[in-house]
């Protein structure tokens, strides 16, 4: 502070103190949000279980669409399966209501982040900065489009580490992606509870 004026250096600490203090209350912040949600949900806190019968459809129907895509990409020795389909039927058979296992989010989400996460992967390559660009790029993308799906977070990941073709973007992203709904429309409108979907776009 050498050479500084008195009221420089004043100006100068009150300056410190400010940032110091905005610091401190952005932590404190941060802890009550992490904090409050520990205190109104610990680990016992309870779940609200779906029905018997609601556990019994969602099984029911992941298992058929699951089987039934395994069998046809058998059949056409087309590979039409992943990994993030799993996790796709968790939504589209467990949460059939949910806004992120409509259609357009299903068939466009993996579709976005399929298209994606080639592009890149056919740029940058898959060193581990790339896969991290390829799932970002992929969210947000997913986001700006409207088809935001959890699972296709996954897809990018997938083609990424697999240093998938081009030939994925068709098979099995959109093919499977369209299989699995289709089994979801068929199956889902069969109980009398549940209506898939709420909306195709």
């Amino acid at each position: 502070m050498k050479g500084h004026s008195p009221k420089e250096r004043i100006n100068y600490t009150y300056q410190l103190r400010l940032n110091y203090k905005n610091v401190c209350l952005k932590f404190k912040n941060y802890w009550f949000k992490i904090r409050g949600t520990w205190d109104s949900c610990p680990l016992t806190c309870p779940i609200n279980r779906p029905s018997h019968r609601h556990i019994f459809w969602s099984w029911f129907g992941s298992f058929l669409a699951i089987a039934a895509t395994a069998y046809l990409s058998a059949k056409t020795n087309t590979p039409l399966l992943m990994a993030p389909f799993g996790a796709t039927s968790v939504l589209i058979f467990g949460v059939p209501d949910s806004p992120l296992a409509q259609p357009r989010n299903v068939i466009g989400g993996n579709f976005v982040a399929a298209l994606v996460s080639l592009t890149i992967l056919h740029i940058f390559g898959s060193e581990p900065w790339a896969m991290g660009l390829a799932v970002a790029t992929a969210i947000g993308m997913m986001q700006f489009t409207g088809t935001l799906h959890p699972p296709s977070g996954a897809v990018a990941l997938v083609v990424m580490m697999t240093k998938a073709p081009w030939q994925f973007l068709l098979t099995p992203a959109l093919e499977g992606s369209i299989i699995l709904v289709l089994c979801a429309v068929v199956f889902n409108n069969l109980a009398s509870e549940r209506t898939y979907p709420k909306h195709w776009l």
